[in-house]
Formats: C-alpha cells, structure tokens, sequence
C-alpha cells in the first residue's frame, strides 16, 4: 500500500480503503493534517474524513465500522441511492 494511502469511514459509517474508494470517487489525502476529501471526477466534494493509517487505528480510535470494497454501493436505498 502506497504511504499515502489508508482508510477513512463513509457516511453509513463503513470503513473503505482511499485507494478504492467505489461510487467512481477519488479520494485526495493530506498525510499530515489526517484529511481525506471524497471528491468525484469533476473535482466536486462529497464527503470528509480522517485518514487511518490501518483498519487497526480505526479499531484503536474506538470506532465500530466494516471493511467494505469500493464495489459496496455508498448510501441506501431508503436515502435515494
């Protein structure tokens, strides 16, 4: 895994990896400040989060998610997606 890459939680609280975040996003990282934006191909922002090194420092931060792979669908039915 590239060292700037990593995990970061979804909005319906699923870990995904920054490499292969699915939907057709991309994810830009700022290593120091623990930042990733979820943006789509046009550059549009769709989601924030905190980078994790590791799904072990997702554990450690005390947060309670699953591993999905960027194939999972973001969002839910119920919501529209």
């Amino acid at each position: 895994m590239p060292a700037d890459s990593g995990f970061f939680v979804d909005w319906d609280g699923n870990t995904r990896s920054t490499s292969d975040p699915g939907g057709g996003y991309l994810c830009e990282i700022d290593v120091p400040a623990r930042y990733v934006a979820v943006t789509t191909r046009s550059g549009a922002l769709v989601h924030e989060g905190t980078l994790y090194k590791t799904l072990a420092d997702v554990e450690k931060a005390g947060l309670k998610t699953r591993f999905v792979p960027g194939s999972h669908p973001w969002g839910r039915p119920e919501d529209g997606f």
